[in-house]
């Protein structure tokens, strides 16, 4: 998945770009930026405040998305907020009772974390975010009737739940339709995927900034779940 940039009025979008993955976003960022800007007939100065993913994810690209969002933040003196990337990924996959949100963390292995979404878009945490690896998901999440899984995560591993659902009598869909949705627990629906992850990041910051739950720049610091290689390495006998 690559990083995507929103501009917004409100809930109203201005402009957005969605990056592509093969390009390193620390080569794209502030020209995707300036580009919707331009597009939508705004400056900098006015944009009223800022918001990223704070991860989990990619260490590079963490780094580069919350650099670049303090030091415009910092620049304006305006205020900023970091989103939980799993809650975004949630918030895309739309109203759940409980929605299990993935993203690869390298190695076969991903980041998870289990929400329920509201019907106003509101996005509850139902346990914390982990690093697991496939048979350790299973064994957290593979108990549940009535799931939704959602992120690039769930679709790099799409033929696992598949198959692991199929073992366990467990009706597995894509996409449920609507007269499925009715149906008695023992349904696993596959959201569908999401490349334009910043519009559901702008969504629930501007739930935080109506709300006044904003932060300073410096305050601002990345969600890793887990320890870098480098970090790792350095444990190692």
């Amino acid at each position: 998945m690559g990083g995507s940039v929103w501009l917004g009025y409100g809930t109203v979008e201005l402009a957005t770009r969605i990056g592509d993955p093969k390009v390193s976003q620390s080569a794209t960022l502030l020209k995707d930026i300036s580009e919707c800007l331009d597009e939508a007939g705004a400056r900098l100065a006015e944009v009223d405040f800022f918001a990223c993913a704070s991860g989990p994810g990619s260490f590079t690209g963490l780094r580069i998305g919350i650099a670049t969002l303090k030091a415009l933040a910092a620049s304006l003196d305006r205020p900023c907020v970091g989103i939980p990337t799993l809650q975004a990924v949630a918030h895309a996959a739309g109203i759940s009772v409980a929605t299990v949100a993935l993203l690869p963390a390298g190695r076969g292995e991903v980041f998870a974390q289990k929400f329920s979404v509201t019907e106003n878009g509101n996005v509850v945490e139902l346990d914390s975010a982990a690093h697991l690896s496939p048979p350790a998901l299973l064994a957290r999440y593979g108990s549940l009737r009535n799931l939704k899984w959602a992120g690039n995560g769930a679709h790099l591993h799409r033929g696992l739940l598949a198959k692991y659902a199929d073992e366990q009598g467990i009706s597995f869909f894509e996409e449920l339709i609507e007269e499925r949705k009715t149906e008695p627990l023992g349904n696993w629906e596959l959201a569908a995927p999401e490349s334009n992850l910043a519009k559901h990041v702008a969504a629930l910051a501007l739930q935080l900034f109506q709300s006044a739950a904003l932060q300073l720049p410096h305050s601002l610091k990345a969600i890793y779940v887990r320890p870098s290689d480098a970090e790792l390495n350095q444990k190692c006998p």
